[in-house]
């Protein structure tokens, strides 16, 4: 599948071809454009973006050192696999830093923390996440955008960006397996709305409450794509899964 060439007048200011690369096919990577294991063709990757092989060299070492690309001297370079084993492990790491980040965020966060949390949250709610007039047609970018915007307001008192840092890369890793599942969990039902019981609990600065609903909302989400990976056609390859690292 190909896409128009990038145009050089369409660049951010201050990036480089390399960092628009970079953040192109990161964000391919985890919509599941491009599939766990599957081998990454410098030139195709050229043609595809309309970049010269050194940016695009430069975007798979940075993706490599993220985690999400694997680099063997024989074999180039291809997609980190998933597996059960890599996402049960990234789900407790998740629970873990965002247990801390929340905590040291309902601690020290002002009144507005407070607000971009409502804010952020009124915003996701009043975002339709389904295109189309069937719900498995694909998932909204704007509630992609809004989904991330929440989680990300929760934790954004915690005043480390090393800890910030650290549980938006793992966000990342979770929506790789999260748009595998995108289908199936399109047809389920979570029940009571999770992310509003989320921020309710944080707006009231209950701790214990807010970190057991966050980290309930991360378990039944990996559940889901437990179901909707186990029965894929990726799970042949689960067992060379690929250990996502945080740093």
């Amino acid at each position: 599948m190909k896409k128009p060439r990038f145009d050089p007048e369409l660049r951010p200011e201050g990036e480089t071809f390399a960092s628009v690369a970079h953040t192109r096919l990161r964000g391919e990577i985890i919509s599941g454009v491009f599939s766990g294991g599957e081998k990454l063709r410098v030139r195709q990757l050229c043609e595809r973006y309309g970049f010269g092989i050194s940016p695009v060299r430069e975007a798979l070492n940075r993706l490599s050192s993220d985690g999400f690309v694997v680099q063997s001297d024989l074999q180039g370079f291809r997609v980190a696999a998933l597996s059960l084993d890599d996402l049960r492990e990234l789900t407790r790491t998740r629970a873990w830093l965002n247990e801390r980040a929340l905590r040291e965020s309902i601690a020290r966060g002002d009144h507005s923390w407070e607000e971009a949390i409502v804010i952020s949250h009124h915003r996701l709610s009043r975002t339709r996440r389904w295109l189309g007039e069937e719900a498995s047609d694909g998932v909204n970018p704007e509630w992609e955008t809004a989904h991330r915007a929440f989680h990300t307001s929760l934790i954004a008192g915690c005043q480390s960006r090393w800890l910030i840092g650290y549980c938006e890369q793992l966000f990342d890793m979770a929506d790789r397996y999260r748009h595998i599942s995108r289908t199936a969990a399109a047809r389920r039902s979570r029940g009571p709305d999770e992310h509003r019981l989320i921020m309710e609990a944080t707006i009231a600065r209950d701790s214990d409450l807010a970190v057991s609903r966050l980290v309930e909302h991360f378990q039944k989400t990996a559940k889901h794509c437990e179901a909707a990976f186990a029965s894929g056609p990726q799970a042949s390859s689960s067992a060379s899964g690929h250990r996502a690292r945080i740093a």
